[in-house]
């Protein structure tokens, strides 16, 4: 586990790594550094396939959803109650699995909200295979946070679903899954990661301003 920004902190988020990565890739530790310098608390954790990985090296595949949903309830019971707001999500599939977790655990109440980086919406060239499920049945507040030419979702193909109200699309502009750029689109992969952070930060801090209120 790794713990970005204080105890203190008005929200927690809990973010998991993709299927073939894991937890500290440059792209994680991006996006967790950027949300503590804005204040928040970020925690991220592997999955067990992946922490084996880190142990002796051997590639494998990822566990199925339902060995991945308890796992996030192994690691939300090690945080401290009182620590909240609390938001859940993760890159890809870490994203996919922390919005199926909230749709479906008894969790729900303790749970402010979703943050998806670059959600799988389908697999790559296969569109009409989709994976909305979790997005049908949301009920909290969710932020997909997606590159422009993400080649599980892009624009067109994500505009043609029908998502739940509470889900909210935020686009990086000419991003991949990684949220990289072309080099002939203007944009920098830092950028990019930057624009991320800001609209996480955004999307925590409406949600607080909300249950203030």
């Amino acid at each position: 586990m790794l713990i970005d920004g204080p105890d203190s902190a008005p929200a927690t988020i809990v973010l998991s790594h993709g299927a073939g990565a894991p937890m500290d890739t440059p792209y994680m530790t991006s996006i967790a550094e950027g949300l503590a310098a804005s204040g928040l608390r970020v925690v991220r954790f592997e999955f067990t396939y992946m922490a084996k990985r880190r142990e002796d090296g051997k590639r494998r595949g990822p566990d199925r959803m339902p060995a991945l949903l308890a796992q996030w309830t192994e690691i939300l019971d090690t945080l401290d109650p009182r620590q909240s707001p609390l938001f859940i999500g993760g890159k890809s599939m870490g994203g996919r699995s922390a919005a199926t977790f909230a749709a479906e655990a008894d969790y729900l109440n303790r749970l402010d909200g979703v943050i998806c980086l670059g959600y799988p919406f389908h697999p790559p060239g296969k569109p009409e295979k989709t994976r909305l499920e979790p997005l049908h049945a949301a009920t909290q507040p969710t932020l997909i946070v997606q590159g422009e030419r993400d080649p599980f979702g892009n624009p067109e193909e994500i505009g043609a679903y029908e998502i739940s109200d509470p889900v909210r699309i935020e686009w990086i502009p000419d991003g991949d899954h990684s949220f990289v750029p072309r080099k002939r689109s203007g944009y920098t992969e830092a950028e990019n990661l930057d624009l991320a952070v800001r609209h996480i930060t955004a999307f925590v801090d409406r949600i607080m301003t909300v249950s203030k209120s």
